[in-house]
């Protein structure tokens, strides 16, 4: 009984400070009427309307009261067997009235609904009617020498990458173009087996070598293994250029050394060429990218056989690449709202990393570096209007070798729509990808933008809310000319390799010039050498160059 008393007085005390507030806002009405007596008869009259409204809201909040507390009584003098499982546990009267208080409040919040389906749009959510007019194109012009005619004798560079697989592929695409310019012969690049990944994998047991070596032969002379000298083996020297070096750089830093020496071999080899070279080199960076690196057949018939089940399942799916385990959280500074726990764990990891910054989790935020919630993606893409019946292929969680990221890669590209939460490695390698092989639908996150949007979603409705996540998204959807020429990443961006059908120019396109503007001003203030996860590896070394 005593428990019963206090819920009552708990109840009496939060229905009389309902009726205070209540006439509060009648004296706040009232003064605010006799202030515009005199101003505008119009505003006199929404203000009555108004007033008469919240009237009928707090007549419907003394119902809903009084429902409560006959609920309540029942249930104290009623309960039912399994009781202490439910959201009104029968021992706990205080318990009861804060969900009483909660039920009244939730009446003030506006609602917030997800609907099930993603809705009828007007256009094909699967591709791009313009796509068929582009192609790529990186077939080398007639004034581009060839190896047998530039390539010097007993020059040999050799590459040690770096990271992740996708880091790494970079460093193997922009391998082949130092090779060239140094007219030097390229010994088969080796992987990384020691940085994060912890990584066993080499090269052919990823890659397919003999098509490598034989796809390249015209551009850059290849060989498997560094031969050796006067019958010994080969040491050859190491040397580390700076990040984005540019030819000039090569041939001033490197190409002395690789002349007295005769070997060199180039070490963390990763984003070490300049993003903006001619376009000779540019189209020879797609054809090792697209074409000369492919993967090994036990691979490619996994990947096609993962693809096949997929497809089995529906016409249409989506591969989503989820980066958001603590490793990429902890690296980026940025906090979920996980409390002390979640900062305790992921400053704890990021100790790791003793050159980093103290995190600044609301500026990172706000200038759209934290990859996104699986919660948020799952907004975005039913506002973009993928309805819950859609199958979407999950490349995310635990770390496996690089084989297991290659089968990630090829589901992820042979998918109708990829999506990523982020805008690391993975997402601009394919990002690119997908552009060069016809414009595959390609959905990156506009997370600076976003993410207000998302802070604010409780107080607007679906619709309001959906409408402006394909606003904002304009210019990050993988659509044809979206982004101009030498913006982002090349890898992402491979606009040198691009071709259009002479003489097509859409209505789209001349639309899309606000969009262009939108995806552009994004880019310059996303740094575009945002360092992903596959960079953590000694990232102190990078820090120092």
């Amino acid at each position: 009984m005593e428990n019963i008393m206090t819920t009552l007085k708990e109840l009496k005390k939060l229905i009389f400070s309902l009726k205070i507030r209540r006439k509060k806002s009648e004296r706040n009405n009232t003064t605010t009427t006799i202030h515009l007596h005199g101003s505008n008869g119009f505003y006199i009259g929404l203000k009555l309307i108004f007033w008469r409204k919240r009237r009928r809201v707090f007549s419907f909040i003394s119902a809903i009261s009084g429902c409560l507390l006959l609920l309540l009584f029942s249930s104290v003098y009623f309960p039912p067997p399994t009781a202490n499982n439910l959201f009104l546990p029968r021992h706990s009267s205080v318990r009861h009235v804060v969900n009483v208080r909660e039920a009244l409040e939730y009446n003030f919040e506006a609602m917030f609904q997800v609907p099930a389906s993603g809705g009828n749009l007007g256009r094909d959510l699967w591709s791009w009617s313009q796509s068929t007019f582009y192609y790529g194109c990186s077939n080398a012009s007639k004034t581009f020498q060839t190896a047998n005619r530039k390539k010097l004798p007993d020059r040999y560079l050799l590459i040690a990458t770096s990271g992740g697989l996708n880091q790494q592929r970079t460093g193997i695409i922009d391998a082949v173009v130092a090779a060239y310019i140094l007219n030097a012969t390229l010994v088969i690049p080796r992987l990384d087996q020691q940085s994060y990944w912890k990584d066993t994998s080499c090269f052919a047991e990823i890659f397919d070598v003999n098509w490598f070596i034989s796809y390249l032969s015209r551009d850059v002379e290849i060989i498997k293994e560094l031969p050796p000298k006067g019958g010994k083996a080969w040491i050859p020297r190491t040397i580390r250029v700076p990040r984005k070096c540019d030819p000039t750089c090569y041939e001033t830093r490197v190409l002395p050394v690789l002349n007295r020496t005769q070997a060199v071999e180039l070490t963390k080899f990763d984003y070490r060429l300049s993003n903006r070279l001619d376009t000779e080199l540019q189209k020879l960076r797609c054809r090792v990218n697209y074409h000369a690196l492919r993967f090994t057949d036990p691979i490619l018939k996994m990947g096609k056989l993962l693809v096949e089940r997929m497809k089995m399942k529906a016409k249409y799916f989506i591969a989503l690449h989820l980066r958001f385990e603590p490793d990429m959280l902890a690296f980026s500074g940025c906090y979920y709202g996980g409390g002390d726990k979640e900062r305790a764990e992921l400053g704890a990891i990021r100790k790791r990393w003793k050159t980093l910054h103290a995190s600044n989790p609301e500026k990172v935020r706000r200038n759209g570096k934290c990859p996104l919630t699986p919660e948020e993606v799952g907004l975005m893409l039913r506002a973009l209007g993928f309805g819950s019946d859609v199958h979407i292929y999950v490349a995310s969680g635990d770390v496996y070798g690089g084989r297991m990221a290659a089968l990630d890669y090829i589901v992820c590209d042979e998918t109708d729509v990829f999506v990523a939460n982020n805008n690391g490695n993975m997402a601009r390698m394919l990002a690119g990808r997908r552009r060069y092989f016809g414009h595959k639908p390609t959905i990156r996150p506009n997370a600076r933008k976003l993410y207000k949007l998302f802070l604010d979603r409780n107080n607007m409705t679906w619709e309001e809310f959906s409408s402006r996540v394909r606003t904002y998204q304009i210019g990050f959807m993988g659509e044809p000319n979206e982004m101009k020429p030498g913006k982002g990443e090349f890898h992402e961006n491979p606009d040198s390799c691009l071709c259009q059908a002479r003489g097509i120019e859409t209505i789209e396109e001349k639309n899309r010039k606000d969009a262009v503007e939108m995806s552009d001003e994004y880019q310059s203030i996303e740094d575009p050498d945002w360092i992903d996860v596959d960079y953590l590896y000694k990232i102190e070394e990078v820090m120092s160059d």
